[in-house]
């Protein structure tokens, strides 16, 4: 028993009542959604069209039950305006507009002419399967993606009922052209059901719709957070995430790295690491830029920083920032550490310090030649008068005399000033350098002898040479000096304690890692390896502090009178100046390490390396230093000339300072030598002219202003070729002594010994000259 149509009618209306107001809800919810709206849009036009069939039941005319059909049409005209929405097609406006046109004509022109119930019940029936065959199109058209829900298949499986319910039901009024008044009630009771099932379809539609939907933002957050690691994994900077209980939470491979982590180390493992500041030294806790953001919450930026790595030796320096990621609450979630790697950065800036340093230190050396190229002339003539004039009056003296020791003291003053201005020039090397094939173990062994006698006998003195040494060039007098110097250091070092000095000699190849760059670069181009000389001791050794300023000029650690602060930057400039390099390796408490590096020759040693070194040695009286016994009275040491001969040696000393003048002619005069000394070239010029034959030698200085020795001794060798000329000068260069070999001067002396041992000089020179006329 069927219940009768005013129920089904009013049972409608509840349906209707209640979906709009669901799908309404969902509208405002999740408004992305496209079909609730619609939804409940045909929800309401659906109960105006139930209110209006019910008048057409009780009775009203017949314009009530076209609008009935009309509203109940457009009801499910939006229920598919709604599928289509959520399907995100396109919506079919062209369409309904034509159905609804054609919906409202054919129904108010049966209301009008004819008002039979089945024509309203046909035209309503052809125009809602037109419809049906759409909607069931949409739906089947969802099978071409890839995934065809159960949802879809359910509501086409529904729509495909209603469309073969629709087509019974026209077949039914075409064939028996009578009214379903009779049967309306089952229809509708139908159509209620298919309506209530469509209800639940929908709503499973929505929570398809969330659930993709959320599936979907999860693989996006999925994948972004991939693609976020892996941006992270491939930036060149270091990432590092810590919790606020410092334990670190993620870490990127460029951290890894220069953390030196292997790849499998837990992530999770504690911030158990320490920061150094730019100093190198622990950085304060307040002062770490992980704690500075748990303390204040606010970024930190630019911080220098560095870690120890590996075992620790080696430091690894970044430039550091830390940010907070705060919740939705605004409390601390994660401490974000980020850096770049600025290690070599730190290096280069360690280099152009060096280099600065270096730079500096030529600046000194650059300054300090030109000082001693300024002040060596004046200051050795001060110097050769101080000397010449003790000594003149030394000898004027009776031996028993007070004030010969007086003079004494005035001569060892003035010797050491002398050697002085020796070691400025030998640091600006302005000197030259007598290089010949040396043998470097020889030289070694003449400065162990010497070191010998001057240490005690707890000193432990040791020498080691590789054999089969091959030569080097180098001037024999200085390399002595540098090794004499840096022994003389090592004793020093011992400050009257036993311990142990050593001397080792070995060859370097030329690929070795240890060479110096200069020295390698030298060796690399003439295939030959480096003589390696070792001087070692197990004295105070230095700090750093001390040690990058031992080659300063006047830098010294000794007492007042004890050093001049001279002596390590004269071997630098000799090593220097030999193509070498020094390397320096000193502790506090372990002693000193200097190693010296010279390009070889690749030949054997000559068989005697010191024929050639009229003083029997390598080492000269000024690096041995003053010989006590000629300190007491160099001047009485020297040979008086050969006064017996009939007509006394004729010589010519120029110079323009008159001091040294009246002490040349005092004391070669006293040697029986004839003089004629004088102030200005020109005079002396004149004197050669007009007397050609009449003089055996000429001595000059060389820094003269207007004219210099070398101009005065091409003018002088115009005139007498046979004269012999020797030029005097404070400081002597390999330009000076080519430019005086050009010029005919038989000799070039330093203008010190030129007082001390001019007799010498001049015996010999006058020796080898013609007699005059």
């Amino acid at each position: 028993m069927l219940p009768d149509l005013p129920t089904l009618l009013l049972v409608r209306l509840g349906v209707d009542l209640l979906t709009a107001v669901a799908f309404w809800g969902q509208k405002r919810r999740y408004p992305a959604i496209g079909g609730p709206g619609w939804w409940a849009l045909g929800a309401v036009i659906s109960i105006v069209g139930s209110a209006t069939l019910m008048l057409r039941v009780a009775g009203e005319g017949p314009i009530s039950a076209a609008v009935s059909a009309l509203l109940l049409f457009a009801s499910h005209a939006c229920s598919w305006v709604g599928l289509r929405s959520y399907l995100r097609l396109p919506l079919p406006w062209r369409v309904l507009g034509v159905m609804l046109v054609l919906m409202a004509g054919l129904q108010l022109g049966i209301a009008l002419l004819t008002d039979r119930p089945e024509q309203y019940q046909l035209v309503y029936a052809l125009i809602m399967l037109a419809m049906g065959l759409m909607v069931l199109r949409d739906l089947l058209g969802q099978r071409r993606s890839s995934r065809f829900p159960p949802e879809y298949r359910a509501l086409a499986s529904l729509s495909a009922i209603e469309v073969l319910t629709l087509l019974g039901m026209t077949a039914w009024i075409s064939v028996r052209h009578s009214s379903l008044d009779g049967v309306a009630a089952a229809f509708i009771l139908f159509f209620l059901l298919t309506k209530f099932l469509r209800v639940l379809l929908f709503s499973a539609l929505v929570s398809l719709r969330l659930r993709n939907d959320a599936d979907q933002a999860r693989l996006s957050m999925v994948e972004r957070e991939a693609e976020s690691r892996a941006l992270i994994d491939h930036l060149g900077a270091g990432v590092m995430v810590f919790r606020p209980d410092r334990s670190l939470m993620r870490v990127n491979q460029a951290a890894r790295s220069f953390m030196g982590w292997p790849d499998d180390r837990d992530p999770q493992a504690t911030f158990d690491w320490q920061l150094l500041g730019p100093d190198g030294l622990p950085m304060p806790r307040h002062e770490v830029p992980f704690e500075r953001v748990l303390a204040t919450g606010q970024p930190v930026s630019d911080v220098v920083g560095g870690v120890r790595v590996g075992d620790g030796s080696e430091i690894r320096w970044a430039l550091c920032n830390a940010y907070p990621e705060n919740d939705v609450l605004g409390g601390l979630r994660h401490v974000v550490f980020t850096f770049v790697d600025i290690t070599a950065l730190r290096q280069m800036q360690h280099q152009q310090r060096t280099l600065e340093q270096q730079l500096a230190q030529s600046q000194k050396m650059e300054a300090l030649g030109t000082l001693a190229g300024g002040v060596a002339h004046d200051f050795n003539n001060i110097l050769a008068a101080i000397l010449g004039n003790a000594d003149l009056a030394r000898q004027d003296l009776a031996p028993e005399a007070p004030s010969r020791q007086s003079l004494h003291e005035i001569s060892a003053a003035a010797r050491r000033g002398r050697e002085l201005v020796r070691q400025i020039l030998a640091f600006s090397r302005q000197q030259p350098l007598a290089r010949a094939p040396v043998d470097p173990g020889t030289i070694v062994a003449e400065t162990c002898s010497l070191l010998r006698t001057a240490i005690a006998p707890q000193v432990q003195l040791v020498q080691s040479v590789a054999p089969g040494m091959p030569a080097i060039l180098a001037d024999p007098t200085r390399l002595g000096q540098v090794l004499l110097n840096l022994g003389t250091n090592a004793v020093h070092a011992l400050q009257g304690r036993p311990g142990h000095i050593e001397f080792v000699v070995d060859l370097v190849d030329a690929g070795d890692p240890s060479l110096p760059d200069e020295v390698a670069v030298h060796c690399r181009r003439s295939g030959h390896g480096a003589v390696r000389i070792l001087v070692r001791d197990d004295g105070c050794g230095m700090d750093a502090a001390t040690r990058s300023r031992i080659f300063e000029p006047f830098f010294t650690t000794k007492g007042v009178g004890q050093g001049t602060g001279l002596g390590l930057p004269v071997v630098l400039g000799i090593v220097e100046a030999h193509g070498g390099a020094i390397q320096v390796d000193s502790r506090p408490g372990a002693g000193t390490t200097f190693t010296l590096f010279f390009p070889s020759t690749g030949e054997p040693v000559p068989a005697d390396p010191l024929a050639a070194d009229a003083s029997g040695g390598t080492m000269s009286e000024n690096t041995r230093g003053d010989n006590p016994l000629s300190a007491m009275h160099p001047a009485e040491s020297i040979a008086m000339s050969d006064t017996s001969s009939a007509e006394p040696r004729h010589i010519l000393y120029l110079d323009d300072d008159d001091t040294l003048v009246f002490l040349v002619r005092r004391l070669l005069e006293r040697r029986g030598y004839k003089v004629t000394a004088l102030c200005d070239q020109q005079a002396a010029i004149d004197a050669v002219r007009s007397q050609p034959q009449g003089f055996h030698l000429l001595m000059t200085d060389y820094n003269m202003p207007g004219m210099s020795g070398i101009d005065v001794a091409r003018q002088v060798q115009a005139i007498n070729p046979q004269l012999p000329v020797a030029v005097a000068s404070g400081y002597i260069s390999d330009e000076l002594q080519a430019e005086a070999a050009a010029a005919g001067v038989v000799e070039v002396v330093f203008k010190t010994d030129a007082v001390e041992a001019f007799c010498e000089i001049v015996a010999r020179l006058v020796g080898a000259a013609p007699q005059a006329r």
